[in-house]
């Protein structure tokens, strides 16, 4: 009570003298620490507009910045204002009145500005501040890769195959990086930037492009003007050598900026993006809010993509080959999603990150089941779920926590557990109830910030339900529901008993769910509420039931353990509707390959409708390191002309190549003709897969086959070139071999390198063996805090075997050294 008193007596005060200022917040703050807790962002000061006029320098890597920033007090009369500033030179500050720049008194401590304005001002009076300065976000100490917030790619022009881009990331506070403001997601500001770009380049922010000037120097000045408010963390600049491919919706503007060479697969990367606009604004009643949407296409992008207000920012795009293998990827839609959730309506503060990260991973759930069917959706929703179920360290966090130390680490719940939860929410409250809630608090937040009490009252309004006991539980608690499910079925009374024990620690949840009883060929469906750690649901039947189905609609966040028998588990993959339901008949399928039920299971799978079911079905004839030759006999004769069949015909790529990677451990020649057909699929993929298993039935082929691919191979196919490679080249082939490693991203070295380290250890050239050995020692010790280095160094040693076998004492000493170097590297 103390606190609460002193801090009413301390703003009495400050009412009284006129004056509320930032340093008398931050002593309350002091006043008053609770450990690890982040409160929400003090508005002090409001942003109103923000005028920026940058060039750059691209040897030195630095951004030469003005600013003319507009502000006001938000509600207490202040003479002091506090911006950030990460890392910057600053050359002047002033207050900017009738023309004239009037300078200030600051102080700067290479995070932070504590500016001492001209005078007191009023909560309705509005000042501007002109900032002369420098951002040098490559000189940034402390900070992750991911927090420069501006990126210089390839300035200098220096690396042959990379293009020149600048770009930048703002989430969450990292645009203050390169240019002085509140950097909080709790502060709104109009926009408008003019960037001074050599002239043979593209340039792309924000909102409209208002003017485009030519400078005598060779440069040309874009103005862009965002005359809507968003959030600091939502500014963009992008700059380089783009292709503009002009798309639209209701005639707003839909543009693709990516480099030349990607330009003919614009419509193949982002063709889908009118449709999905219009599929979420007729979903949300809210027609897309912005007089634009932009996608661009960067090198090098560090943050995977950003949904910065009307431009949103990807890594590489794809080649129409590598998109031949590209299924249910709703990325472009996730970060379309953030328009109206993150954008349009802002969470409050990094505490309440949920309202934007987990409505944008339920835009890519309603996207998948409108596009491609339910069993897509829920295919992704099974991928997500169990990805936050094997995160032990996510099962203990909140979906709103105010205890963090870093703004970022708030948001990793938010993404597969966040946009689950709200997939609940959808299924209980119907989905009339739920987009109606959805449509009334974007109506009411728009252009501002919310908490998730806000969310709560909006569907609450829109349903009639109290949902407090929902919230309560999973957005401000931590866990999820650990059930274990047994049945008991009574003949003589004809009832059939439902036991659901929960398991984990702490309280019970409380869980609608629906139940489905088939007896006879007919399902049943009971609705009932979980409220315990026990709970007992009792049916009267008129006989045993085939199948009882706990969460029928499964939908749940939970682990459960389902005491079903083989029997109800096959009858449940013929008869239950759903992908979950199949892929729980399958799991116990894939355990259990000897059983005739089974067996069954596993064989209609391989005709599964949904393609993900196929793969499943696949690899369980693979499991447990063994393969097709050492699975039960009948099972495998059943399989074998089904998978040349799919191996030959299936729609879905990635399941063709499962198909000839299983066939092909047979090494079985009556299969090389199909396996030649595959050499010439679009999919990369599927020639990988086709190009291995003809290695493995003749190497003499694979290795002349493998040449014709050199000029045109990514992923699957690389990986199978350099393998065939590997394994019976010489100096001749290394030099694509190594390259090709290089280039290669970490986790396809890591399957390349047994491959790779072997070529190695037998080439008879040293200098290729010097850049072998390299090769490895680097990554190794770049990857050390991931675990590398005990990888590498078992293959070195393999080497440095190799080398003294083939009495290259030299090479062998390179691999010993190479060895301590990386035992020695912090």
């Amino acid at each position: 009570m103390k606190r609460i008193y002193l801090a009413v007596a301390i703003g009495f005060i400050a009412l009284l003298n006129g004056l509320f200022s930032q340093t008398l917040a931050q002593d309350l703050k002091s006043a008053f620490p609770v450990k690890g807790y982040r409160e929400t962002a003090s508005k002090i000061n409001d942003l109103v507009h923000t005028r920026l006029d940058v060039r750059f320098d691209y040897k030195k890597r630095y951004l030469y910045g003005e600013e003319w920033v507009t502000l006001k007090p938000h509600f207490y009369p202040t003479d002091t204002l506090r911006l950030d500033a990460k890392g910057m030179d600053i050359r002047t500050i002033a207050i900017s009145k009738n023309g004239k720049n009037i300078p200030l008194h600051f102080s700067y401590d290479s995070l932070s500005l504590n500016i001492r304005l001209d005078k007191i001002y009023q909560p309705a009076e509005n000042y501007t501040l002109y900032i002369d300065y420098t951002s040098k976000p490559e000189e940034l100490k402390g900070r992750r890769n991911n927090e420069h917030g501006l990126y210089f790619i390839n300035p200098d022009g220096a690396e042959k195959d990379k293009p020149t881009q600048i770009w930048t990331l703002g989430e969450p506070e990292n645009n203050s990086c390169w240019f002085p403001t509140i950097d909080k997601p709790n502060q709104k500001t109009t926009q408008e930037i003019s960037m001074t770009v050599p002239r043979k380049y593209v340039s792309l922010s924000n909102g409209r492009l208002e003017s485009q000037k030519n400078n005598p120097d060779g440069t040309r000045t874009d103005t862009w003007k965002m005359e809507l408010p968003h959030s600091p963390y939502l500014f963009m600049m992008a700059v380089g050598d783009f292709k503009i491919i002009k798309d639209s919706w209701h005639g707003k503007q839909v543009s693709y900026y990516l480099e030349p060479k990607y330009a003919p697969y614009a419509k193949d990367n982002f063709g889908v993006v009118p449709e999905a606009i219009d599929f979420f604004s007729k979903t949300l009643g809210v027609d897309f809010p912005w007089n634009k949407y932009a996608e661009v296409s960067v090198r090098d992008y560090v943050g995977g993509a950003m949904e910065n207000t009307t431009a949103a920012i990807f890594g590489n795009v794809s080649t129409r080959r590598e998109l031949a293998d590209s299924y249910y990827n709703p990325g472009i839609e996730h970060e379309l999603f953030h328009q109206w959730f993150g954008d349009y309506v802002t969470c409050e503060s990094w505490s309440n990150i949920t309202l934007n990260e987990s409505f944008a991973d339920f835009g890519e759930l309603i996207w998948l089941e409108h596009k491609y069917g339910k069993d897509a959706a829920d295919g992704h929703l099974q991928y997500g779920l169990q990805n936050y179920l094997d995160s032990h360290d996510a099962r203990a966090k909140n979906l709103v926590t105010f205890y963090y130390t870093n703004p970022k680490d708030p948001f990793g719940i938010t993404y597969s557990k966040g946009g689950r939860v709200l997939n609940m929410l959808r299924n209980y409250l119907g989905d009339v109830a739920f987009y109606k809630g959805l449509h009334l608090y974007l109506t009411t937040y728009a252009f501002k910030n919310a908490e998730v009490p806000q969310l709560r009252m909006a569907l609450e309004e829109a349903s009639g339900l109290d949902l407090n006991w929902f919230f309560n539980q999973w957005y401000y608690g931590a866990g999820h529901p650990v059930l274990d499910i047994r049945y008991l079925w009574d003949e003589a009374a004809k009832t059939q008993k439902i036991f659901v024990h929960q398991t984990q620690d702490g309280t019970a949840f409380t869980l609608p769910v629906a139940v489905d009883v088939y007896t006879g060929g007919v399902k049943e469906r009971h609705r009932v509420w979980l409220r315990n750690h026990s709970d007992t649901l009792t049916f009267k039947m008129p006989s045993k039931p085939d199948l009882v189905n706990v969460d029928a609609d499964k939908i749940l966040v939970a682990e459960k353990t389902d005491h079903k028998t083989p029997t109800e588990l096959v009858y449940q993959y013929f008869h239950a509707p759903l992908y979950l339901d199949r892929y729980e008949a399958m799991d116990f399928a894939e355990k259990n390959t000897d059983d005739l039920q089974a067996q069954r299971v596993l064989i209609a799978a391989l005709k599964d409708p949904f393609s993900g079911l196929r793969r499943k079905a696949i690899q369980a004839l693979n499991q447990n390191k063994e393969d097709i030759q050492n699975i039960n006999t009948d099972l495998r004769n059943a399989a074998l002309p089904l998978l040349a069949n799919i191996a030959r015909t299936d729609p879905n790529t990635l399941v063709q190549a499962d198909a000839i990677n299983t066939l092909s451990v047979l090494k079985d020649p009556a299969y090389l003709e199909l396996f030649k057909q595959g050499l010439n699929s679009p999919s990369y993929s599927v020639s990988g897969s086709a190009l291995n298993a003809i290695s493995h039935i003749d190497p003499t082929l694979g290795f002349s086959l493998a040449k014709r691919f050199e000029n045109d191979n990514e992923r699957e196919l690389t990986q199978a070139i350099i393998s065939v490679y590997a394994e019976r080249g010489d100096d001749t082939q290394w030099p694509f071999v190594y390259q090709r490693y290089k280039a290669a991203g970490f986790q396809d070295q890591v399957h390349l390198t047994k491959a790779f380290s072997g070529m190695v250890g037998r080439l008879t050239r040293q200098e290729a063996v010097l850049q072998g050995i390299g090769e490895l020692k680097q990554l190794a010790i770049r990857y050390k805090g991931d675990g590398a280095a005990p990888f590498m160094i078992r293959f070195l040693n393999i080497i440095k075997d190799q080398r003294t076998g083939l009495n290259d004492p030299a090479g062998a000493k390179v691999a010993r050294a190479a060895i301590q170097q990386i035992n020695d590297a912090n």
